[in-house]
């Protein structure tokens, strides 16, 4: 019996996903839980497994194109038991787990009496209207068509979503759209995003085509810089002792946990503690109030070759330096090798960057959508300071802190920031159990 196969939750806050390639063709086999289909977001290339075993007939979205979640992406022909898994649970299973709040109602639209006959829904169908994701919203707003008007649209998306390309029809379509016919420039130009400037290429440019995690990161940070007040704090910090003890340390450590203790380790545990000292860091904006969360879930930016992924350490408030060392080096490593899977990118509540292993010293990261900070750790470096009325040589970083203003103050962000200074400044192992700052 035929079934669909739909495209699962990426992610926090991620409404779409592209299909970056196709790991089955129809006609193959497919077991349960055996890699499908390979997805892009802004955070992570992943392997989706198949959500039940049988024969995969049909696919439905191609490689390239971006889709909303739970759209139907192929079918699959599966036995009548496993049909009856199918019913049970539709999407991947790593999927279930996505930490989304529950998004704000939208505001219902002016009554409009009469039926449409544009491809617009009538006014009255606005009690069971679909929330629009942030990239339709976005569009929307750079081609000036009111948001109550696009809800009335009928969306071809799951559900009725209004998708991205139903609303660039719909933009087309309206007479307002219409523009008069400029001169063709002297020189071939790429298609620029809507919104965009028009730019006229030069002898000797050349066009870099953007990979699908490329966009959607551009379309991310867009969107929160756009959505989201940014307010910066950042603090010095002394490490010295805490290099000195890794220093000494290092190659001990790794003969007796089997991981690399790098200064990131640190950087997590001092903040995952900090995170519980004042848990409004770790919160999200909503329009029916400011939402806290629970788990301290961190999110690690590792960079790529062509972008960034931010897999997450689950409960890292719960982790020792020994525990926070090995989900570190086994998430790094599966990042870079695109082995990650769907749950290692889900549910992030904090964020942490470090441009300071590119030598940065001074960063105001951008947030993430669905967050309330990101903390960004520069480089360690050796400076003359000033000590008990003398020069001394030190090795001293900046802690960087982006926040959400809406959610919490500057007050709040020093005191947060120096909770994070004396731990990694009173950090001293000792013989270290080596579990605790």
């Amino acid at each position: 019996m035929p079934v669909e196969v739909k495209l699962p939750q990426l992610g926090e806050s991620t409404y779409e996903g592209t299909i970056g390639k196709w790991l089955k063709q129809p006609g193959d086999k497919v077991e349960r839980f055996e890699p499908l289909v390979e997805i892009i977001t802004d955070k992570v290339n992943v392997e989706m497994p198949s959500p039940y075993g049988g024969v995969l007939k049909e696919i439905l979205v191609p490689e390239g194109e971006t889709k909303g979640v739970g759209t139907p992406i192929a079918m699959m022909e599966v036995e009548g038991a496993e049909r009856a898994a199918a019913g049970a649970a539709p999407a991947a299973p790593a999927a279930a787990k996505s930490a989304e709040p529950k998004p704000a109602p939208a505001k219902p639209s002016g009554p409009s009496p009469e039926a449409t006959t544009d491809g617009k829904k009538p006014a009255g169908d606005a009690g069971e209207r679909v929330r629009l994701s942030p990239l339709v919203r976005r569009l929307a707003e750079e081609h000036s068509v009111p948001l109550e008007e696009v809800e009335r649209l009928e969306g071809s998306g799951a559900g009725g979503r209004v998708t991205k390309e139903d609303l660039l029809k719909y933009v087309e379509a309206r007479p307002s759209a219409a523009a008069p016919a400029t001169t063709a420039p002297a020189a071939p130009v790429p298609s620029a995003a809507p919104g965009a400037p028009k730019v006229h290429a030069e002898a000797g440019d050349q066009l870099v085509k953007l990979t699908p995690l490329r966009r959607t990161i551009a379309q991310r940070m867009s969107q929160s810089k756009r959505e989201i007040p940014h307010a910066y704090g950042v603090i010095e910090v002394d490490t010295t002792e805490l290099v000195r003890w890794r220093e000494a340390n290092k190659e001990e450590w790794r003969r007796r946990n089997g991981s690399n203790i790098t200064y990131t380790v640190f950087f997590v545990r001092a903040a995952a503690a900090a995170l519980d000292a004042f848990p409004i860091v770790n919160s999200v904006w909503t329009e029916e109030g400011i939402l806290q969360r629970g788990p301290v879930h961190i999110g690690i930016g590792v960079a790529l070759e062509d972008g960034l992924t931010v897999p997450v350490i689950h409960d890292a408030d719960k982790k020792n330096l020994a525990g926070l060392a090995q989900a570190l080096e086994d998430l790094g490593g599966r990042a870079r090798d695109n082995k990650l899977t769907l749950e290692d990118v889900q549910g992030g509540t904090f964020t942490i960057t470090n441009p300071g292993v590119f030598g940065s010293i001074w960063s105001m990261p951008i947030i993430l959508p669905g967050q309330a900070a990101m903390l960004a750790t520069d480089a360690i470096v050796k400076r003359p300071v000033v000590r008990d009325d003398a020069i001394a040589i030190r090795s001293i970083m900046h802690l960087g802190l982006s926040f959400d203003h809406r959610i919490f103050d500057g007050a709040v962000a020093d005191q947060f920031l120096n909770h994070i200074k004396a731990a990694l400044e009173g950090f001293r192992g000792g013989d270290a159990s080596m579990t605790d700052l």
